[in-house]
């Protein structure tokens, strides 16, 4: 019998260290494709919530996207910048996880916001108004932190990629 719980116990250890890998790789890997940067949302309940953030700000980065990505930590995600406001389209094509996706105006403020996008799914996710970014967060994010429409979006510093 105990042996067999050993081999148990190196199966569960040997799981988390290798689910802990792929979050690292997987940080690593879009360190070395994307500038980083951290902005904050302002919520209505007067509340700033912080995220570390890739930017994707041309036409091969927003095409990545956060394809092939496992594992997005909480406050990680990714901002696509888009160079003029206009209504914006976005899918899941070899997008793993389901991601809440906030369309953002040239002012900063949250104009629509979609909850648990499907994995892998090739729908078009729309705008329902005019944008010039989207924010890509762990879905979930949107609705613990309280984060709608006509909550504030402030970019902070950039940093280059590694």
């Amino acid at each position: 019998m105990m042996p067999r719980v050993a081999s148990h116990v190196c199966f569960l250890i040997a799981a988390l260290f290798a689910s802990g890998l792929s979050a690292a790789s997987d940080s690593a890997q879009l360190d070395r494709i994307y500038e980083r940067s951290t902005l904050q949302i302002a919520t209505p309940d007067a509340r700033l919530h912080r995220f570390r953030v890739w930017i994707a700000d041309d036409d091969a980065r927003r095409a990545r996207g956060l394809m092939f990505v496992r594992h997005l930590e909480d406050d990680q995600g990714m901002l696509f910048l888009y160079p003029a406001e206009r209504t914006l389209s976005m899918w899941m094509k070899n997008t793993y996880i389901p991601l809440d996706m906030l369309f953002i105006d040239s002012s900063g403020k949250i104009v629509h916001v979609v909850h648990d996008t499907e994995p892998l799914s090739l729908d078009t996710i729309e705008s329902v108004e005019p944008a010039s970014a989207v924010l890509e967060l762990k879905a979930g994010t949107a609705r613990r932190l309280k984060i709608a429409p006509g909550a504030r979006v402030m970019l902070q510093e950039q940093r280059p990629a590694r």
